[in-house]
């Protein structure tokens, strides 16, 4: 294979975002890839919007999802539940033909300020992503608790555990798109 094509997924805007950071370690531990960063400001999704024609930013998420051969996702919590700006993004995913999320590859990881490491909106991001049918690379939950705790000044993660898991989930992503 080529050069792996990765397509990071925050579902924060904020650039300096915890997730944001998360999935920089991620593509870190990954090794080499193309790495393409999904933009998710994304207008509203709108089934009037979308009879007129499918929005340029969205078009353009839409043709990274395909051309991507895994989807690196930090999937934020916003008052216990999935953020506004990732699950927008996957109702716009959501209405492509042929389904652009079917048998895509992914990894899903939080992180949160809070005590859960944004336990729920993780859950709630792989919910929907199995209903969709896109293939999420199994294992513990990768849940950074604390997060303004666990990362330096550089960004990276500063707690060797969580480096083990991010690589470990890492590797098994590698093999499966192998």
């Amino acid at each position: 294979m080529s050069k792996p094509v990765l397509l990071t997924m925050s579902g924060s805007l904020r650039k300096g975002s915890y997730n944001r950071m998360l999935i920089a370690e991620a593509v870190r531990a990954f090794g080499e890839a193309e790495v393409i960063e999904g933009d998710l400001n994304l207008p509203l999704y709108d089934g009037d919007v979308e009879d007129k024609g499918t929005p340029p930013a969205v078009q353009t998420l839409i043709d990274q999802v395909i051309r991507a051969d895994a989807l690196i996702i930090g999937a934020p919590e916003y008052n216990k539940g999935i953020s506004g700006v990732l699950k927008n993004a996957i109702d716009w995913l959501s209405r492509v033909k042929p389904p652009a999320l079917k048998d895509k590859v992914a990894v899903i990881m939080s992180a949160a300020g809070g005590r859960s490491g944004g336990e729920t909106g993780h859950f709630m991001t792989h919910s929907i992503l199995t209903q969709l049918q896109v293939n999420v690379v199994h294992g513990p939950l990768i849940l950074v608790a604390a997060a303004q705790k666990e990362f330096g000044e550089d960004g990276a993660l500063n707690n060797d555990f969580l480096k083990g898991q991010v690589a470990d989930r890492m590797a098994r992503l590698r093999d499966m798109i192998a």
